[in-house]
Order: structure tokens, then C-alpha cells, then sequence
């Protein structure tokens, strides 16, 4: 089982169905939801018809798949999320060798760090305890935000492709970034 120690500023958990509210929650803010459809809420009902069951298909402790919930260590608040599952996992193309990093936090944390924090943890964890050495991550081309966290995260551009999902399709830059053996 995959564990995530707390970072500087940060604690990790990995999410299960009962924390619905926290991902509502989240999901709530137009600036945040900006860059996955043009910035409309997500209702009660997609987060548990949609949302839940897509996180459990890809949810897999053992091998730290899933979404890692991130609080402060100040206060114990809720401030995001950062996905780990393999490239490609809705499509016939999954790679289980490339992880995809994704992530979606509440505006008041932004330009903290903290999201960088996070994924840096995440994927030290990872490579740590499970040997995973390449991770990728893919954004919208106008999410300057996501993208140079990509570059802080040691990731380069890789390609701008067509990012096939079956909740729709989407222009997509690639980023990835394969880390050394220990």
C-alpha cells in the first residue's frame, strides 16, 4: 500500500465515494472548473454518477492509483486534489508504466505552492515505494497555470494532440518527465 507523509505545509489521504462533498465542493468555483468546461459547476448528480464511479475504476491503493486529497497541516483545510492513475486509462492505449498527474485545487490555495508541493510529494512517494520512474500530465493549451506547474515539476512538452476520453474529446498539450533510478 502506497502511503503519502505529510510535506512541509501539506498532508495526503486518498480519496474514496464518501468524500462526495469535498469533491462538490470543489468542483463549485467557475474559475477553477475554467479550464475542464469552461467554468460550469459540477451538479450533485455528476459527481455521483459520473465523477465517483470514473475514481473508483482507476482507484487502486496498493499501487497509489487514485486521487490524493490534500489539507493544510495548519488547519486541516480541504484545499484539492492531486489524480494518479496510468496514461491513457480510459482507452484501449492505458499505459500502467507512464502515470498520469492531474490536479484541481481551490482558488483561495493558489499561488501558494501548494499544488507544486503536493505533486512533488506524490510523485517522490511513487517512485519511492512502487519504482515508477516516468510521469505525464496533460492540460488544455491555454492553461498557462497547469503548464509551467508541468515545468516546475521537471516535466517537458512532449506533444500537442488530440486527447481521446469518453467524456469528450479535446486538444491536449502533452508534458511528461522520467525520473532516474534510485
Amino acid at each position: 500500500m502506497i502511503s503519502i507523509d505529510n510535506s512541509e505545509r501539506l498532508s495526503y489521504r486518498l480519496m474514496t465515494e464518501s468524500d462526495a462533498d469535498l469533491l462538490f465542493a470543489l468542483d463549485q468555483d467557475p474559475a477553477v472548473m475554467q479550464h475542464i468546461n469552461q467554468g460550469k459547476p459540477t451538479t450533485r448528480t455528476e459527481i455521483e454518477t459520473v465523477f465517483l464511479p470514473r475514481m473508483m475504476q482507476y482507484r487502486n491503493p496498493v499501487k497509489g492509483w487514485g486521487l490524493w486529497q490534500v489539507n493544510t497541516l495548519e488547519d486541516d483545510d480541504f484545499i484539492g486534489w492531486i489524480l494518479v492513475r496510468p496514461m491513457h486509462f480510459f482507452s484501449n492505449q492505458r499505459d500502467d508504466e507512464d502515470l498520469e498527474l492531474g490536479w484541481r485545487f481551490m482558488h483561495k490555495s493558489w499561488g501558494k505552492g501548494y499544488a507544486t508541493e503536493a505533486a512533488k510529494s506524490v510523485m517522490r512517494a511513487l517512485h519511492q515505494q512502487a519504482n515508477y520512474k516516468r510521469f505525464s500530465a496533460v492540460a488544455v493549451p491555454d492553461n498557462s497555470g497547469s503548464i509551467r506547474m508541468m515545468e516546475k515539476l521537471g516535466m517537458t512538452y512532449q506533444k500537442t494532440a488530440l486527447h481521446k476520453d469518453p467524456l469528450g474529446d479535446m486538444e491536449a498539450v502533452y508534458y511528461s518527465v522520467n525520473l532516474a533510478a534510485d
